[in-house]
């Protein structure tokens, strides 16, 4: 019998575990649209990828002074990281995550997309409807 109600606490502790991780993600998620949408570019980086590394000089080549959100400095960073993966369709247990773009609120995408919007000139327009960049 106590082993019955051992079992039961330990699938209930469980239930309310998976609640709380699914409620730190929509809090993550929450935190991450807005602070997209309080800048006109916003970079979620870590301060150690060379891809993010890229994708900021990039910005500050063009003359654009973007919001950098380092996410191994901040303390809700890991989860903050893993919502930008689900937002990317990568899932919960998704690789990399960064550098993701935000242009006017509006999710670019991470390297790749930045790139090839740079690439295919796409990537100017957007920056001047978002008023980030006056050319």
């Amino acid at each position: 019998m106590h082993y019955q109600a051992a079992a039961a606490a330990a699938e209930a502790w469980g239930y309310v575990a998976a609640a709380a991780a699914r409620g730190a993600t929509m809090d993550a998620l929450e935190r991450v649209e807005r602070l997209a949408a309080e800048s006109a570019v916003v970079i979620f980086s870590v301060s150690t990828c060379c891809m993010c590394h890229a994708v900021k000089r990039l910005f500050c080549g063009m003359g654009v002074s973007p919001t950098v959100v380092e996410l191994d400095e901040d303390p809700r960073g890991k989860e903050m990281e893993r919502a930008l993966s689900r937002l990317l369709g990568g899932g919960a247990a998704g690789g990399a995550a960064v550098p993701v773009v935000f242009i006017g609120g509006k999710l670019v995408g991470a390297m790749d997309r930045v790139m090839a919007a740079h690439i295919n000139g796409t990537l100017v327009p957007l920056l001047k409807e978002a008023g980030a960049l006056w050319l």
